[in-house]
């Protein structure tokens, strides 16, 4: 069962991951739907799972070092485990309905 603590952390990081741009697309990782899942323990561990637009991405490395840094500074967190996947690949339908309207794909 998730705790009330744990529903508040999971928020903080969400808000903390929409400052976080992708270098191609101009909208937050979180917006592209690049997270696939965000989940935080009891002592303070945020476990994130995400992926690239690109497996190919040039500046893969400085991304996830951004949502690292980032996500460890957010309240109640003392750790992050940030893990990267291709499964499922990522694709256009994964983007928010807010930032369809702005790509004007909607």
């Amino acid at each position: 069962m998730v705790s009330s603590q744990q529903r508040e952390a999971e928020s903080r990081i969400i808000e903390t991951l929409r400052t976080v741009f992708d270098p191609e697309i101009p909208a937050s990782i979180y917006d592209l739907g690049l997270i696939y899942e965000i989940r935080v323990d009891d002592p303070g561990v945020a476990h994130i799972l995400m992926t690239l637009t690109n497996p190919n991405c040039p500046v893969a490395d400085q991304l996830l070092e951004e949502v690292r840094e980032k996500v460890a500074k957010v309240e109640g967190i003392d750790e992050v485990d940030l893990k990267l996947t291709f499964v499922p690949p990522w694709d256009p339908d994964m983007l928010s309905d807010e930032i369809k309207l702005e790509l004007g794909l909607l």
